[in-house]
């Protein structure tokens, strides 16, 4: 069912590949323009010394059959190449407070019973928590996958009040609330700015089911590559886009660095906004849109650690571990110079089903781009001896913390490769090397929310930045870009189709 329309997507992430996907699926001739030679751009994943590591995505939720991501992945065709390793699921999320351990089962009861067990007089709380975490996430269409009417005033309320607020509200027991928001680390939240949806929708995911990608979550995007070359598209690597052009009413097509130029009915950026608006040289866009775009807050980067263990030492960890320094989790971004880091998050990588020793694991603990930011403009492996000593002096420092609650671990390393927000924003084009692109901040409302649509009609947005990040927030974003094209319900359609 092909027909004469052109789709150009500039940017190869998880939201450019779907939306490629989607539409090849109903007939578009696709084409993906990525600038690196790899594939990806938070799902890309790397090799140091023999040992594989994650970059961006490093473990997913909702993925047993017939749950949402399931649902999507079998729609998108990914779930035939790749093979997923469940965490573990008396705690798949695990945390230390100073010292003081929590865990976080999968499923609700079994969430009730183990956090009841730390806080035996808390049962009716934690009961109206998993109650308003389900409410918030079911009233979600596109995150529940229905075109039922949904509890629009719930979902506002959620999305207008910050975790805190809401948390507050359900306990007065600090640690019980230090617990629940203990993987703030997945969307870097941040007190009275963080809407209670967004810990709604995150909380929901992993704890329906929690897996690993195994091989590596690049996986998934070789094989939304090859569904896209099956259905008549196709994906170009190295083809940096400088240009989008226009005419007077709308987009024409784009221009590579090589100067090729690609013509286009409609173009999809997955991209930072503001990357898009120096892309385009156009009246359509007014100042005051550049200006907005220009000025959108960022979510804070990360320092990454990259360890590579000895041979059959370190047991392989199918759980995700988060330190804390200090008896809190919402203060780990206002760090000094000389407290840092404040709380990390540990994991390893999966490469094989029933894996016994971790070959590699990862370290991310925040770090602002003000940090690096003496070395902007500079290329990776270019920096100078005073980078590489900044760099050298976190990684003993992050793995000096990780030892309080894993002694002995650093005798076990037999190599180590850090990296640094520009080094992010250097493999996958994140503004500043942010973690998770745009923040929504709800004291600014609308302020910091990108629409999908542009100023030019046939100019679309995709991404972390638009609706949400994370597999999921990415994937209903794509499911919104399309469906300007497409309409929601013909896509949601062709879910439940590929979902008997």
């Amino acid at each position: 069912m092909m027909n004469s329309k052109h789709c150009v997507i500039v940017g190869s992430g998880l939201g450019g590949l779907a939306c490629g996907v989607m539409l090849a699926r109903n007939g578009w001739r696709v084409t993906v323009l990525e600038q690196q030679r790899q594939v990806g751009g938070c799902l890309q994943c790397f090799v140091r010394g023999g040992a594989k590591f994650e970059t961006g995505m490093h473990y997913i939720g909702s993925a047993r059959q017939g749950q949402v991501l399931d649902r999507l992945l079998r729609y998108l065709g990914v779930l035939d190449d790749i093979e997923l390793s469940p965490l573990d699921t008396n705690g798949y999320d695990r945390f230390s407070f100073d010292g003081a351990r929590y865990q976080l089962a999968t499923g609700r009861e079994a969430l009730v019973d183990q956090l009841c067990r730390y806080f035996p007089s808390e049962h009716s709380n934690i009961e109206r928590y998993c109650d308003l975490v389900e409410q918030v996430a079911g009233a979600s269409q596109l995150h529940s996958l229905s075109l039922e009417a949904t509890n629009t005033a719930l979902s506002t309320r959620a999305q207008t009040t910050s975790i805190d607020t809401v948390l507050a509200r359900i306990t007065g027991n600090e640690r019980l609330r230090d617990v629940l928001a203990g993987n703030i680390p997945l969307y870097a939240g941040q007190r009275e700015a963080t809407s209670f949806a967004t810990h709604a929708f995150i909380m929901h995911f992993y704890n329906q089911s929690s897996y690993r990608v195994v091989g590596g979550s690049d996986n998934i995007a070789q094989s939304l590559v090859h569904t896209i070359a099956r259905l008549g598209g196709e994906t170009l690597t190295c083809q940096k886009v400088e240009k989008i052009t226009c005419d007077d009413h709308h987009a024409t097509g784009v221009v590579t660095a090589n100067g090729r130029y690609y013509p286009a009915d409609v173009v999809i950026a997955d991209l930072h906004p503001a990357r898009v608006t120096a892309m385009v040289d156009s009246p359509l866009f007014r100042p005051i849109y550049r200006h907005r775009i220009a000025t959108l807050p960022a979510t804070i980067g990360c320092f990454s650690l990259y360890l590579d263990f000895n041979d059959n030492e370190v047991p392989y960890m199918n759980y995700n571990f988060f330190g804390y320094a200090q008896d809190s989790p919402w203060d780990c971004e206002k760090y000094t110079a000389s407290d840092w880091p404040r709380g990390y998050l540990y994991m390893h990588m999966c490469n094989e089903a029933h894996q016994q020793y971790a070959r590699s694991g990862i370290v991310l603990s925040y770090m602002r781009y003000s940090d690096v930011a003496p070395w902007q403009g500079t290329r990776v492996g270019h920096r100078g001896p005073d980078y590489e000593a900044l760099k050298h002096d976190h990684a003993l420092r992050l793995l000096k913390l990780v030892e309080k609650d894993f002694p002995g671990l650093g005798k076990h390393v037999r190599n180590f490769y850090t990296s640094t927000p520009l080094t992010y924003a250097d493999y996958t084009g994140t503004e500043r090397g942010s973690m998770y692109g745009v923040a929504h901040d709800i004291r600014l409302g609308s302020a910091c929310r990108v629409h999908h649509r542009t100023k030019v009609p046939n100019l679309l947005l995709t991404g972390q930045n638009i609706n949400s990040h994370g597999i999921l927030g990415v994937l209903v974003g794509a499911i919104v870009t399309c469906s300007e094209l497409l309409t929601p319900s013909l896509i949601l359609n062709q879910i439940n189709k590929a979902n008997p």
